[in-house]
């Protein structure tokens, strides 16, 4: 593997981690409702834990209310108790053949957790970043050793994977620093 590929691998690497990252943001609620919300909550769909969005229709009612609509109406408790089994801290209401899920408002001390746990997922995402780097840098001795590349080369290469890293650090607390503003929002 030469340089330009070494490069090209790591930096893909890395901006795979922020998708990551910025994932996991998603999924910390703050006080307005989106859809993305429920991605993970699975429904038992005849035997099957099913992701909610392939037995319903997800949408937004308001900016602080989501609305579920399954496919078939016998569905209806399965969703809500899936709903309610699920980590989200959110109470379903069905009125007719929807099931309404309103926001609930988020108190200091939860945003507080919510900061915590979206730090935690920063730090995880750096530190999968920082393994990338050292990853390259191991790849680039390797190199320097077999003789396949000058030490110019290889000390050029590591200050751009430094480079790299540290750019994409910088996403990483830009992301987290977005996030926090937002959670302390009221």
């Amino acid at each position: 593997m030469n340089i330009a590929e070494l490069k090209k691998a790591t930096e893909q690497k890395m901006a795979k981690s922020i998708e990551a990252f910025k994932n996991d943001l998603g999924k910390v609620r703050t006080g307005r409702a989106h859809t993305g919300l429920l991605d993970h909550v699975r429904v038992d769909y005849y035997g099957t834990p099913t992701p909610i969005n392939q037995v319903a229709k997800v949408i937004l009612l308001d900016s602080r209310t989501i609305g579920v609509t399954p496919f078939e109406k016998k569905l209806i408790t399965t969703i809500e108790k899936s709903i309610r089994e699920s980590d989200l801290g959110l109470n379903p209401s069905t009125s007719g053949d929807t099931i309404r899920l309103p926001m609930p408002a988020l108190t200091e001390e939860r945003r507080r957790e919510l900061t915590k746990v979206v730090k935690h997922e920063a730090e995880n995402a750096r530190v999968a970043v920082r393994n990338l780097r050292r990853d390259a840098n191991h790849h680039l001795k390797e190199a320097l050793k077999k003789h396949e590349v000058s030490e110019n080369d290889e000390r050029r290469a590591q200050d751009e994977v430094q480079k790299l890293t540290d750019k994409h650090i910088g996403e990483i607390d830009r992301l987290l620093q977005e996030k926090e503003k937002e959670l302390m929002a009221v």
